[in-house]
């Protein structure tokens, strides 16, 4: 960011209540011109008309094409801003400043950017990639314990379908890295940060091996969109990810102590691994089926043939989705 460029910070009201003065104050200090919207927390507002208030504020501010997007905030804050920057005077500039423990191991990273549809999660969205993104483990010291958990989902993601030396280490540190000690969990969020970038740097725009990111995505935001987002997304993923081990045991891809294993590791985090009473199996399967990842009608999903390994592109038999689903 230069002197003379203007930025549009854009966060949520929780965020600006704990940490927005400090940013203002260090652009202010760098002399630096910027405009803060604030928008409602929460997945709810990951929509169109949100996007519009956004590109609304800021043409009538004077958005120009040097002008700098700043998401400051969780995984809501990063994809619609990001969008916003996306398309706005056809591309600018986005720097992520991710608070959330989810945000800094996973979706601040990649480029993917994007909105919900009232038919499916992100089915809106586009490859915009950060100038940079800037991460701080002293913003995981304001978020709830349950906060903090969500991101959790995302990091032992990480361990299941690439690295089982992580998931070993999740298992033996838990209290470590539930306590958040810096220097615990920085290596923890660097680890992840390195894993997703390498996958990206692989394969961009999500035409083959990238798909692997999305183990336990495929349940998990059919769960989001069928609880009208009750159901936020860590846990929501860990339900997935819980379901779609659960396939992979059916297909002969892991071995039960493994699921055993996977299971107890998504408890000892206190992350849900059963959907919540009242779900609607018949709105899950549908919300499966506008899964944005779809092929020639087809959902395929992502599962795993052991721990630290996974496998794109997999046919999923209506019948066993149904029987190892919701119960």
């Amino acid at each position: 960011m230069t002197r003379g460029s203007r930025a549009f910070i854009v966060t949520d009201r929780n965020v600006h209540r704990l940490h927005g003065e400090a940013l203002e104050s260090l652009l202010t200090r760098a002399g630096v011109s910027y405009r803060t919207i604030v928008l409602p927390a929460g997945e709810r507002s990951k929509n169109r008309r949100t996007k519009e208030r956004l590109e609304d504020e800021m043409v009538r501010a004077g958005a120009e094409r040097n002008s700098v997007v700043i998401a400051f905030g969780g995984g809501v804050i990063g994809d619609l801003a990001g969008f916003t920057a996306a398309t706005l005077l056809r591309g600018v500039r986005l720097i992520q400043v991710p608070t959330t423990l989810l945000a800094q191991v996973d979706s601040s990273v990649g480029g993917k950017v994007g909105i919900d549809h009232p038919e499916g999660k992100n089915l809106i969205g586009a490859f915009h990639h950060p100038g940079a993104v800037l991460v701080s483990p002293r913003y995981l010291r304001t978020l709830t314990r349950p906060e903090y958990g969500q991101g959790m989902a995302e990091v032992i993601k990480y361990g299941l379908i690439l690295d089982r030396r992580l998931f070993n280490r999740l298992r033996s540190s838990a209290n470590a890295v539930l306590s958040r000690r810096s220097a615990t969990i920085t290596p923890v969020i660097a680890r992840c940060c390195a894993l997703k970038g390498a996958v990206v740097a692989a394969d961009e725009r999500e035409s083959g091996y990238r798909r692997i990111l999305n183990f336990g995505h495929t349940i998990g935001h059919a769960i989001e969109q069928a609880s009208g987002y009750r159901v936020p997304h860590g846990s929501a993923v860990s339900i997935g990810m819980a379901a779609e081990a659960g396939i992979s045991l059916a297909l002969g891809m892991i071995t039960p102590g493994e699921l055993a294993d996977i299971l107890g590791v998504l408890k000892l985090y206190e992350l849900p691994v059963v959907p919540p009473r009242g779900l609607s199996r018949t709105a899950v399967l549908r919300a499966i089926r506008f899964d944005k990842k779809k092929s020639g009608g087809a959902v395929r999903f992502t599962l795993l043939k052991g721990i630290g390994k996974a496998v794109a592109g997999v046919d999923v038999p209506p019948a066993l989705l149904n029987s190892v689903f919701v119960q």
